[in-house]
């Protein structure tokens, strides 16, 4: 099943890799079907337990089977076309049996069998690559390379089967027997593929191998630059600490095994007078011992470290590819570069919502188009006195004071006209578009036919009403039709939009070191701006990401022209941190009364930043920033407030008990009191004093909590206090608390000393008298 449901995903990836798939070869090479289709009873008795054995990797089972019949190893067991080796071949066992079944299985099969394919045109060194069982790879290529070279589905080789399913040790082990990718099954194409495939499992090191050999891959088009940008955690922020570490680790390690090594693992021996030493006293104990002691000590901090370097090594390899990629693209003239940053066209061709929904909005567009120069050639008809067959106004002679009526019924009857087709489109599919993603469409050109249409009406009739003259009222319509007409046509032409722009999607990732490795070759890249008019600070701005917002810090003057930028609905940068976070951007803040703190920093930070002109501008809705903030966070205000409540009031129920506990210990003082004078017993004790103080700390500390969570309860809720008033008294209510629980434990400790310390000594003094003495 296993197996069947990897062809089924290779199946269906192929598809999408080339529509010329296995052109060249109409059949696949199949095993012999002579048991599958031969009769059920020898299936059943023969195939079904080989099957069996060959899905669990059992080889003293399929053995049975095999010394009867040896020829089974080229025969199809299932019916699509499977041999017993590509059963076994993608088996996910234990690696040993499968590897050890395998390795049986080859030893019994020729060179040429390792060839046949399933009916997918698989291999079963093609099903082994796409499981990852590199052992079993490695087998099937030691006794035929060729397997290496014979494509599957899709003409997909062997290697990037192993890249598409992420099987890094396949990968590299294929890499370094292909030769390089210099064999002849090898082209530009699938080199691309591969090396986009190696990128996106990241396997940099690879991909770094590919681009080095062949560096047109990397620099004709923006595919890897697209991969990379959508990975910042092949980016990580590496702290020097963390690397000093690492280099101490390393001069550690190396030391012990090379500067301090005695010459030829000689020691010196003992002078005759010397006093004898520890290890001379214990002769089990030698010093080759204790240094081996020393060296897996070292050994095993030095690998725990460098298990942490994998992160900086694989940062370091996807950077320098980044790198290498980017420097010779920079190389590149200006337009070539932007064309490759931009991407591909968005069309509604490339679009998975194809069919009905897209055809719809063409529709409309094409019907306005239809309308609009039918419209244009029947008035230019009217003001040269030709027929009119939509207002049936056929009279050539016509005065200029007629142009007016014939004007007017031209309008009429295209307004109803628009009006009848708009809405048998409408019927036809009532399904939302989404293009590009950013809304729907379709709805907005009914909008905008219908707001057309009845403008257009109220203006002609007022201008019948307005002017008096018929000649001047033909001229007054004649200009509102070829205005609306303008108008228009300019309105619903399509936008060319670029979704996938490299640094637009980078740094809505907030993958900082690659917009600044961008940055550093092509600074200009700081005035580009996406479809919607916003640079890159705005869309880091919006999306919450600290490092690249921090970059209008560095280019000084340069960000009052670039703060400014407004996007098509009038909303400036401001605007934009007025919107609420997604919540995956606010997932790293704990409590939701911090992360409306966090919204509000991000608000304060953002206003102090752009000119103060734009701080109460208003977008299309006519809203400030402010207020925009304001309904955005609304309910995120109402979220804060239960959960401060919530948490102050759960808070203040343990400093309660705390306080309780506190103020009894303070009148049960440990040992109790003298009956005589009612003087603690201890009281003399400097550990007594200790109790007394830290109880006394305790109860104060805990008391001033209680205050302080009350105070949180009884607070104003406004928006502006989350970013200072609540946050400051949770966390002095948290910071009290915590002295409260700290100097009740050391009261504890203290009081658990002076009761039982003597007894304690007592019991050891016992046990030390009943040792047993040895002669």
């Amino acid at each position: 099943m296993q197996m069947a449901q990897r062809d089924e995903q290779l199946a269906s990836i192929s598809s999408s890799v080339g529509s010329q798939a296995n052109t060249d070869r109409l059949k696949p090479n199949l095993p012999r079907r002579y048991l599958i289709a031969g009769p059920r009873e020898n299936y059943l008795k023969i195939g079904v337990p080989l099957y069996e054995a060959s899905i669990t990797c059992n080889w003293n089972d399929a053995q049975v089977i095999l010394d009867n019949k040896p020829e089974l190893v080229r025969f199809s067991i299932t019916e699509n076309g499977e041999t017993a080796l590509h059963v076994a071949a993608s088996a996910k066992g234990d690696p040993k049996d499968v590897e050890q079944f395998v390795r049986k299985l080859v030893d019994l099969m020729k060179k040429e069998d390792l060839e046949l394919e399933n009916e997918n045109f698989n291999t079963a060194l093609y099903l082994a690559a796409a499981a990852g069982n590199v052992e079993t790879v490695k087998i099937m290529v030691d006794k035929n390379r060729v397997l290496m070279m014979i494509p599957g589905a899709g003409k997909m080789l062997p290697l990037y089967a192993a890249a598409l399913f992420g099987n890094y040790d396949v990968v590299k082990y294929l890499y370094q027997e292909s030769n390089e990718l210099c064999d002849d099954c090898w082209n530009p194409t699938n080199r691309a593929w591969l090396l986009e495939k190696c990128v996106e499992g990241d396997m940099f090191d690879i991909a770094l191998k590919i681009v080095k050999k062949y560096p047109k891959l990397g620099r004709e088009t923006g595919t890897i630059l697209g991969v990379l940008a959508r990975k910042p955690e092949a980016f990580v922020e590496t702290k020097s600490i963390i690397m000093k570490t690492i280099r101490l680790s390393k001069l550690l390690y190396s030391s012990m095994f090379i500067t301090h090594q005695p010459p030829e693992n000689k020691h010196p021996e003992p002078d005759e007078g010397s006093a004898p030493t520890d290890m001379a006293q214990n002769p089990t104990i030698s010093p080759e011992t204790k240094s081996d002691i020393i060296r897996r000590t070292i050994k095993s901090v030095f690998t725990f470290i460098s298990s942490k370097v994998g992160v900086y090594e694989k940062e370091n390899q996807a950077l320098s590819l980044l790198r290498i990629i980017w420097e010779d693209i920079a190389k590149k003239p200006r337009n070539e570069i932007d064309r490759i940053l931009r991407g591909p066209l968005d069309s509604f061709k490339q679009e998975k919502l194809a069919s009905g929904r897209v055809v719809r909005v063409l529709q409309l567009q094409q019907l306005i188009n239809e309308h609009l120069d039918k419209m244009e050639a029947e008035t230019r008809n009217i003001i040269k006195g030709q027929p009119n067959p939509t207002t049936q106004d056929t009279n050539p002679t016509a005065s200029k004071a007629d142009h007016a009526l014939q004007l007017k019924n031209l309008i009429s009857a295209y307004v109803v006209n628009m009006h009848i087709a708009s809405q048998k489109i409408d019927k036809q599919d009532n399904t939302p578009v989404i293009v590009g993603g950013k809304g729907n469409q379709s709805l907005e050109l009914q909008k905008l036919i219908s707001k057309h249409i009845v403008n257009m009406h109220e203006e002609s009739q007022d201008i019948i009403k307005r002017v008096s003259g018929r000649e001047d009222q033909a001229q007054h319509l004649q200009k509102l039709i070829f205005r609306n007409i303008t108008s228009l046509r300019a309105t619903t032409k399509l936008k060319e939009s670029y979704s996938s722009r490299v640094l637009f999607i980078a740094t809505e990732m907030g993958n900082t070191k690659f917009v600044v490795e961008l940055i550093r070759l092509y600074p200009d890249l700081i005035w580009k701006v996406n479809d919607n008019g916003l640079s890159i600070f705005h869309i880091a701005v919006k999306h919450r990401h600290e490092g690249i917002y921090n970059l209008l810090f560095e280019i000084g003057a340069m960000k009052d022209l670039i703060t400014p930028l407004r996007d098509e609905h009038e909303n400036n940068m401001l605007h934009l941190v007025g919107t609420r976070a997604k919540q995956k951007q606010l997932e790293d803040v704990s409590g939701v009364a911090l992360q409306m703190q966090r919204e509000l920093l991000w608000f304060q930070e953002v206003k102090k930043m752009i000119p103060p002109s734009y701080r109460e501008r208003k977008n299309t809705d006519g809203l400030t920033p402010h207020d925009l903030f304001t309904i955005e966070h609304k309910e995120l205000v109402t979220q804060g407030e239960k959960w401060m409540k919530g948490t102050a009031s759960q808070c203040m129920v343990v400093a309660t008990l705390i306080a309780t506990i506190v103020f009894a210990a303070a009148f049960t003082v440990p040992g109790g009191y003298d009956q005589d004078n009612g003087i603690p017993t201890f009281y003399s004790k400097a550990t007594f004093i200790v109790f007394v103080v830290a109880d006394a700390i305790s109860l104060f500390w805990s008391c001033a909590s209680i205050l302080i969570f009350l105070s949180i309860l009884t607070s104003r809720y406004a928006e502006k206090d989350f970013l200072e008033s609540l946050p400051n008294k949770l966390i002095s209510g948290l910071l009290t608390l915590f002295l409260s629980i700290t100097t009740m434990t050391v009261a504890f400790g203290v009081s658990f000393f002076v009761l039982y310390h003597k007894a304690l000594m007592d019991l050891e003094s016992e046990a030390q008298s009943h040792q047993p003495l040895y002669s």
